[in-house]
């Protein structure tokens, strides 16, 4: 199994912290370690005791933040390819699906292990558990999503629907996707029991990510493998030829083939994940004080509950206030 780390996105929703030159995936919004770091390290495990080797498609302006957090964290990628433009989710995995491929033996067909580089777990082992079950259905033919048991009625993230019963220690076959709901639809999910949250997790093999990605989307299939045919190596990066991936359809993994194929399964994940995909998911992740308070950084505060407070270069000072997200910058 290969695990295949996307890498592209530019999290712009945790602005100010979070620029285009260096995107929250590469920042310790909630540890030490970047988000990016984190994912590294909890791939340890899910390869039995052969070290974990990723395929990481990354933005290629930030060719040197990857190579850079791969060496702290002792990881030497199988490859890092680069994005000449971003283009979403499956013309990403269908240049790893070619990378694997030509990298393998003559006879292997790898299973890939896709993950985001910006989410947090809480329950690493529930994870190894959730892709143990998934490579066996993957081995088997099926293409795994990841479906996060829901904790509450939320309306920001898109829902899978099982077609059976879910079970923690098997794949079922998914009944349809959907989109993010109304508060009321989602308390209907919630209560209904079969609907799990869309992590954008995946787990499949190679060949049979790019026979469903032929049968449902050639075009993005052809400019992908153009792309990848005519990639240039540039000392530890492969650069995606520019012309060919610029033609790529941008469009989402789910879009293009998880929602058309009729091999989607779903496993069902509760491992406390998180996609810090908002300063309040920040929040979320982060250690309180006893007012429930998150603070980093040179941080005075007096009469102060449940905010979250950052600062990067100045002192915050904050006096009776609540429900505030103050992020300080040095130049904003």
């Amino acid at each position: 199994m290969i695990p295949v780390i996307l890498s592209g996105g530019s999290g712009s929703r945790l602005w100010p912290l979070s620029r285009s030159m260096r995107p929250k995936q590469f920042l310790g919004v909630t540890d030490t370690h970047s988000l990016f770091q984190l994912t590294l390290m909890r791939l340890e495990g899910t390869n039995g005791k052969l070290p974990v080797r990723p395929i990481i498609v990354a933005n290629a302006d930030h060719r040197f933040l990857v190579g850079e957090q791969c060496r702290e964290m002792g990881v030497t990628p199988a490859d890092i390819l680069l994005e000449p433009v971003a283009r979403n989710t499956a013309p990403a995995i269908a240049a790893a699906a070619f990378a694997a491929l030509e990298s393998a033996d003559k006879d292997e067909d790898p299973v890939l292990l896709v993950l985001p580089s910006d989410h947090v777990f809480s329950d690493i082992p529930a994870f190894h558990r959730a892709v143990a079950v998934g490579l066996k259905a993957a081995e088997a033919g099926g293409m795994v999503t990841f479906g996060i048991v829901p904790t509450h009625a939320e309306t920001g993230y898109g829902y899978v629907k099982a077609a059976q019963p879910l079970n923690p220690n098997a794949a079922v076959p998914v009944e349809k996707f959907v989109e993010k709901p109304n508060l009321e639809t989602a308390q209907a999910y919630l209560k209904d029991g079969g609907y799990t949250w869309n992590s954008g997790m995946f787990v499949f093999q190679a060949s049979v990510f790019l026979q469903e990605l032929q049968a449902h989307q050639p075009e993005l299939m052809r400019c992908a493998q153009a792309a990848w045919e005519a990639a240039k190596k540039d000392l530890e990066f492969v650069r995606l030829d520019k012309d060919q991936f610029s033609k790529c359809p941008s469009i989402s993994v789910d879009y293009a083939v998880m929602e058309k194929t009729q091999l989607a399964q779903v496993v069902p994940f509760a491992g406390g994940w998180n996609d810090v995909g908002s300063w309040s998911a920040v929040w979320d992740e982060s250690p309180k004080d006893a007012q429930g308070n998150g603070l980093s950084g040179d941080v005075v505060v007096q009469e102060v509950r449940d905010s979250y407070i950052h600062a990067e270069s100045r002192l915050v000072g904050a006096v009776d206030v609540e429900n505030l997200v103050i992020v300080e910058t040095s130049d904003a």
